[in-house]
């Protein structure tokens, strides 16, 4: 019996080269493009599978159902989901610079609509797909390996003519990287690996004179050109895109704003949220000039109509939609792609440099295998045109012998001896012929109607065209120039055949300088009801409907309308939240949820403490927890720009019961849930910073914790309740901080 073997080894060491093992896989064979090809693994499988399948261009068109299960049965065993998504965004011309599978029926839509399901949809290939992606895979041009289960074969690579990875971009999430390349235009791009090609040592700036920037598939409009230089050098930056906005006339001299074409980066979901946006800022009374609001976009290209006011300022509202909405966004740029095995960052120079040199591999191979064959034709063609020469000869030597091999014997190696001669002179030539195998071979198998006078003709004709591609491919192979001359040509015929117009333009465009309508300051009274729903009222609209206001609300702050919101909420953070984005109105008006207006979300959170803005200059707020931590933090320090920021720090499992606006001489008393109450001064709790835990206000019983906590001065009677009984807190014994408190009796 074979003892088994216990190795012992570091767990971190283990669980590191797994987690590695892991990245890498993810990294290689999932979700970056190879260089070379510019497609991931899902792709590149899918599109080779439908080359499989017969699928091509000028066939019919297959269920897609189809295409997705074959290609997980085959090559990618990772789910349907990701393959029938993959097949899907190459059939979408707004997603793809370049289309690489013709889709037929419902392939989603740029405001987001998905596609429909696999067993509804219907592809083939593209034609430029079979052309320049999956051209001479019979040529031994790539090398092919095992599928996941050694049960079939599959290409390493695919044969890509065009900078696929330039042209079409790509987007994908790794462990630890991303990576995000822009499309480009077909033509331009071409311009630009010709260019490399005839001066290796050409700058990115001067392949920029060719290739002028990103091409989406979208239009747009890039607005900072002079960013370019640097971000396609290094292959990352930001490159900022704006939306076209056109102006037509309306009826009665008023005009609107037309939206023909937007950024990339709103593709889908980005254009109803877009809309939304708009919408928002009409409500919140940023502008006063949009009348009506109309998508009218269709199969035909984007069109979302602004109707106006008359005498409406263009310019300024332009500006507002590119400050205030997506209508200008960033694009951030990423140029990562395996590249010889391993992730990495290139910039534009890099990527077309690995693009050339595949090319020159992919030729190479190719013109080595067609080499091959022409030289193999060459000895057959010799052969058979040295047999017509002595054909006599032959004849007599098939019907002098007894077996095809005593004939073969005699062609190549004039073994004469088992065979039957009419003459001395005819054995004595037949011991001098010396054909080679394979064109013995050939001269036994050939048909009688070959030695008809034109049949040898078109022999001879055709073994000085193969002498002809003979001399063509072995000048390729051997002559810099003239394989650099082919891949030219290959590219011009790509360019001439399926380059389009620029859609992007680009340009360096003038900041966009929003002017917002001032608002007249005023007092005003936020009303928060137990639901969540927020709106603001003028303080004589309060007054007036006070008793009911303060019925039916949670929380009532008086603000300015152009000051900020604080709510406090119980996981130690405080969100920001502006008076002028909550509506404003009469008292039955309409309110909205407050989760809308910021980033608080009543799911995970609940507020504890609502104030206005400026209520927090030269004050003291006192954080209570329910772990019975303590502290005082000055006000000022949460006077912040950003929308959210931690309060406190919390320990493990602890959450805030209170935050209260403190005086300086106030009783503080903590009552927990077992009834006990402890009382001492505020002045024992320490101010600290709002990053810090706080001290210990009361020693708790195992289990126990803090419920409630009460503040009120000396000398004034301040009831309290535990299961319905009544204590009178201020006869409570004063004592010091962090002690057990007293039991209350029932």
């Amino acid at each position: 019996m074979n003892e088994q073997q216990v190795i012992r080894t570091e767990y971190s060491d283990v669980m590191k080269k797994s987690y590695i093992d892991y990245a890498m896989s993810v990294i290689i064979a999932r979700a970056l493009p190879d260089v070379r090809d510019g497609l991931k693994p899902v792709q590149r499988r899918t599109l080779y599978d439908m080359y499989e399948l017969g699928i091509r261009y000028d066939r019919p068109y297959r269920k897609c159902a189809r295409i997705v299960g074959d290609t997980m049965g085959k090559y990618h065993p990772h789910g349907d989901s990701s393959i029938y998504e993959a097949l899907v965004v190459m059939a979408q011309d707004f997603k793809k610079g370049m289309v690489l599978v013709d889709g037929h029926g419902n392939f989603g839509s740029i405001e987001g609509d998905g596609a429909a399901a696999m067993r509804y949809t219907e592809s083939r290939l593209a034609k430029i797909t079979q052309e320049a992606y999956l051209a001479d895979l019979d040529k031994d041009i790539v090398d092919f390996v095992p599928n996941f289960d050694e049960t079939e074969k599959e290409p390493e690579v695919l044969p890509v003519r065009i900078p696929n990875l330039l042209v079409n971009g790509a987007e994908g999430i790794a462990v630890g990287m991303a990576t995000s390349i822009p499309t480009h235009n077909l033509g331009e791009v071409i311009d630009a690996v010709k260019a490399y090609m005839r001066n290796n040592e050409i700058t990115t700036e001067e392949l920029l004179t060719y290739l002028k920037g990103p091409d989406f598939p979208t239009g747009g409009i890039v607005v900072n050109k002079d960013d370019l230089p640097s971000i396609y050098e290094t292959g990352t930056g930001k490159i900022k895109l704006r939306g076209k906005v056109e102006v037509e006339n309306g009826k009665g001299g008023k005009k609107r704003l037309v939206i023909s074409e937007i950024p990339y980066t709103m593709i889908g979901a980005g254009i109803g949220k877009f809309l939304n946006d708009i919408c928002a800022l009409v409500e919140a009374k940023k502008t006063n000039d949009i009348v009506d609001i109309s998508n009218q976009s269709s199969k035909e290209g984007i069109r979302i109509v602004l109707e106006l006011k008359k005498d409406a300022d263009i310019e300024n509202l332009k500006n507002m939609l590119y400050k205030k909405t997506r209508l200008e966004d960033t694009f951030g740029v990423n140029m990562l792609a395996v590249a010889d095995g391993r992730p990495e960052t290139m910039g534009l120079r890099q990527i077309i440099e690995h693009h050339v040199d595949f090319q020159f591999e992919l030729m190479t191979r190719k013109y080595k295998t067609l080499l091959a064959k022409e030289l193999a034709k060459k000895e057959i063609q010799e052969g058979l045109i040295k047999a017509c020469d002595v054909i006599d000869l032959i004849i007599e030597i098939l019907r002098g012998s007894k077996s095809i091999k005593d004939a073969k014997e005699c062609l190549i190696h004039g073994t004469v001896e088992n065979i039957t001669f009419k003459t001395a002179a005819s054995k004595k030539k037949a011991a001098k012929l010396c054909f080679t195998e394979k064109q013995a071979t050939a001269i036994l198998e050939m048909r009688l109607y070959k030695l008809i006078g034109l049949e040898i003709e078109a022999l001879m004709k055709e073994h000085e065209e193969t002498l002809k591609n003979i001399e063509k491919y072995e000048d390729i192979l051997n002559n810099y120039d003239s394989m650099t001359n082919v891949i030219i040509d290959e590219l011009e015929g790509y360019k001439k055949a399926y380059a389009r117009e620029r859609r992007t333009v680009i340009e360096n465009g003038k900041e966009a300088i929003y002017e917002e309508n001032k608002v007249e300051e005023q007092d005003v009274i936020l009303l928060l009801d137990r639901f969540g729903y927020a709106k603001t009222v003028d303080v004589a609209t309060y007054e007036r409907n006070k008793e009911a206001a303060d019925s039916e609300n949670k929380h009532i702050v008086p603000c300015k309308n152009t000051g900020k919101v604080c709510i406090f909420t119980n996981t130690g953070k405080m969100h920001q939240v502006k008076v002028s984005d909550i509506p404003y109105g009469k008292f039955r008006d309409k309110s909205v949820p407050i989760d809308n207006l910021g980033n608080y979300d009543s799911a995970q959170e609940e507020i504890v403490y609502l104030c206005a803005e400026e209520e927090l200059k030269d004050a003291k707020l006192l954080f209570v927890t329910r772990q019975s931590m303590l502290k005082q933090v000055a006000g000022e320090e949460f006077l912040v720009s950003k929308r959210t920021t931690a309060a406190t720090k919390l320990q493990e499992a602890d959450e805030v019961v209170a935050v209260i606006k403190v005086l300086e001489e106030q009783n503080i008393v903590l009552q927990t849930e077992g009834g006990y109450f402890l009382r001492f001064l505020l002045s024992e709790v320490p101010e600290k910073k709002k990053g810090a835990v706080g001290v210990r206000g009361m020693k708790l019983q195992k289990s126990d914790r803090i419920e409630q906590i009460y503040l009120f001065a000396d000398g004034v009677d301040t009831k309290g309740s535990y299961q319905e009984k009544e204590v009178s807190l201020n006869r409570l014994k004063l004592n010091k901080r962090d002690g057990k408190g007293t039991k209350t009796r029932l």
